[in-house]
């Protein structure tokens, strides 16, 4: 019998615990977590220089802009900033500390469907890199079917928009579209930095400088790409079962 075999048949399917667990160490990669000046603003206009995406200024790291590309660790960054960094709020992505993401006034925007949401995936024009964080929800380690969370593939049967990928005007009518055929009430999760602001490629012909700029945006989450641990938070942040909003660390 394959040694494979042996071992799933010894321990069982093992499932991640999020969110009733923190993240365990092994769900995060090195570059999982947001970029944060070990020595507060100070070291921020060293590190300035060296990110290729106008990410780090001399007051703040714009984690929607950062690719995780690390250039900027030599100048004094680490990669030690909150799993749960998604927020409701484009300006709230402009960090420099490793506290809570701040906390909105207004109530999640999907709380009054309960436990269950279905969510629907479009890909605007990615490196594929969001897309598979995205769809390994589905597999046995996040499960996320055990959470009452599925995917759809119809907006007909939606209430979350998912969007990966860099806008482009081509496919923004589409994308209004896929918006306006999801029944109310609803919302739009932007995955990554393409789709918050054009990530590596922003400032380049042909696109739509955000999401944003097409559709309403509830929940943004930061990544290149965000860890799928990152985007179930963003996703349980629509109906109020993320972590904080439970009381969790």
């Amino acid at each position: 019998m394959p040694s494979w075999i042996q071992q799933s048949a010894s321990r069982g399917i093992l499932t991640s615990r999020y969110p009733k667990d923190a993240a365990a160490d092994e769900e995060v990669s090195p570059t999982g977590r947001p970029p944060l000046p070990v020595a507060g603003v100070a070291s921020l206009p060293a590190a300035r220089d060296s990110c290729p995406v106008g990410a780090i200024s001399d007051t703040a790291v714009d984690q929607g802009k950062c690719i995780r590309c690390a250039r900027c660790v030599a100048a004094g960054l680490t990669f030690t900033g909150p799993v749960e960094a998604a927020t409701r709020s484009r300006d709230d992505l402009l960090r420099i500390s490793s506290g809570p993401v701040p906390s909105p006034a207004a109530p999640p925007p999907l709380a009054r469907l309960g436990r269950s949401l279905h969510l629907f995936l479009v890909d605007v024009g990615s490196c594929n890199a969001c897309n598979l964080e995205v769809l390994a929800l589905a597999n046995p380690y996040y499960d996320v079917q055990r959470l009452g969370l599925f995917f759809t593939n119809s907006p007909r049967h939606a209430d979350v928009l998912l969007v990966v990928g860099v806008p482009t005007p081509e496919m923004a009518e589409p994308l209004r579209r896929a918006y306006e055929a999801l029944p109310g009430p609803k919302a739009v999760v932007a995955v990554g930095a393409c789709p918050i602001s054009g990530g590596a490629f922003a400032g380049a012909p042909g696109l739509v400088p955000g999401l944003a700029e097409i559709v309403p945006v509830d929940v943004f989450v930061p990544g290149c790409p965000p860890s799928p641990t990152a985007i179930l938070d963003a996703i349980l942040k629509l109906n109020g079962r993320d972590r904080a909003a439970r009381g969790g660390p």
